[in-house]
Formats: structure tokens, C-alpha cells, sequence
């Protein structure tokens, strides 16, 4: 009875981070503004930059916070309704952002709702976060290069800050927003990666 009771907490923080992160924002507002369906426009992708392509900065701005908000409520409403279970909701925040079972598994790339985690887990990890993703989206204006840097600059931060309980959870997000970039990263290696603002990029990526 005792283990029965120990699991209740456990899966109720993964799962309620598994619904929040699950809510794809984007898709949401470019219906109710008027956009069309998110994942038939540019790369298919329902993230803030795709949003973009749509041509609504207010659609994309919106999409961009809410998707990091949702990452950080999960973690701090998991931390005060269940304490200890924190990185639980955040793996299932994360996980239901990248894979949504509301559109069959086909989610986001995770950037932005990490970094929300990263400020809900320990808020200096989300200013380098934050630092290292805006300076190479003003640098050198490829979504991709600043998603996955910000990515892998969160567990290594995580580490210098001495947050060593943090790293491998955070490692793991990194690698997985690693895999959901793989096809940028093979626009990136042949030299054909557009920049944010230039012309869009073909479906899928």
C-alpha cells in the first residue's frame, strides 16, 4: 500500500507536466487569428519561428512566451503541489511539447519551453539561457545555431553553477532538441540553413 501511495506524486507530477507542455500554442493561435493551420505553412513546425513565416510578429511574439510559460508553471506548480517532483514535470512539460499526443506525437523542437523550465529550475541557468539564444539570434540570425547552443549552454551552466543535480536532466532536453534540429543540421553542414527573415525552408524542417 505504502509503494502504491510513493507513485501517486511521481506520476501525477509527470503527467500533469506532460498536459501542460502538450497545449500547442501555436497551433492554437494561428487558427484563432486567422492564420491558417500551423502545420501546413513553411516547415510544418509549431513553434514561435514557424509562426513567423506566417507573417504575424503578434502571433509569433505570443506563441514564443506562452510556449516558455508553460514549461515554467508546470515545473513551479509541480514543486508547490507535489515538492521534490519537480524535474519530473519538467521532463513531462518537455516531452509533451515535443511530442503533443493531441496532434499524434508531432510537436515543437522544445526550445522555448526549456527555457522556461531552465528559469523554473534554477533562474541564473535561464539568464545564460537566454544570454547565449538572443546574442546568436542577433549574431547570426539562424534559429537553429541559437536553439541548440542555448540548449547545451543549460547543462554545462548547470554544472559551473555547481547545480550538479540538474545536469543530466538537462543534458538529456539538450540531446533531445539536438535530434528535433537534425534536419537544420544537415541544412547547416550543406550551407543551405536560411537565416530568420530570408526565404523560408522547405517542410519538415
Amino acid at each position: 500500500m505504502q509503494t502504491d501511495i510513493f507513485w501517486v506524486a511521481p506520476t501525477l507530477s509527470l503527467t500533469l507536466g506532460y498536459l501542460l507542455g502538450s497545449i500547442p500554442f501555436g497551433v492554437i493561435l494561428t487558427r484563432l487569428g486567422g492564420a491558417g493551420d500551423l502545420r501546413t505553412i513553411g516547415s510544418g513546425n509549431i513553434g514561435a519561428t514557424n509562426v513567423l513565416r506566417t507573417g504575424r510578429k503578434g502571433l509569433a511574439a505570443a506563441t514564443l512566451l506562452l510556449d516558455m510559460a508553460k514549461g515554467l508553471v508546470a515545473v513551479l506548480l509541480v514543486a508547490h503541489l507535489f515538492p521534490g517532483n519537480a524535474l519530473l514535470a519538467a521532463a513531462g512539460a518537455f516531452i509533451g511539447h515535443c511530442y503533443p499526443v493531441w496532434l499524434w506525437f508531432r510537436g515543437g523542437k522544445g526550445v522555448a519551453t526549456l527555457m522556461g523550465i531552465v528559469v523554473a529550475l534554477h533562474w541564473p541557468l535561464g539568464l545564460v539561457y537566454a544570454a547565449v539564444w538572443l546574442g546568436l539570434l542577433g549574431t547570426l540570425r539562424i534559429s537553429s545555431v541559437a536553439g541548440i547552443a542555448a540548449a547545451f549552454s543549460a547543462p554545462l551552466a548547470a554544472a559551473l553553477f555547481g547545480r550538479t543535480d540538474l545536469v543530466l536532466l538537462l543534458l538529456a532536453l539538450a540531446l533531445i532538441v539536438g535530434w528535433k534540429h537534425r534536419e537544420n543540421v544537415q541544412r547547416l553542414l550543406a550551407g543551405t540553413e536560411p537565416r530568420i527573415g530570408g526565404t523560408s525552408r522547405p517542410r519538415g524542417g
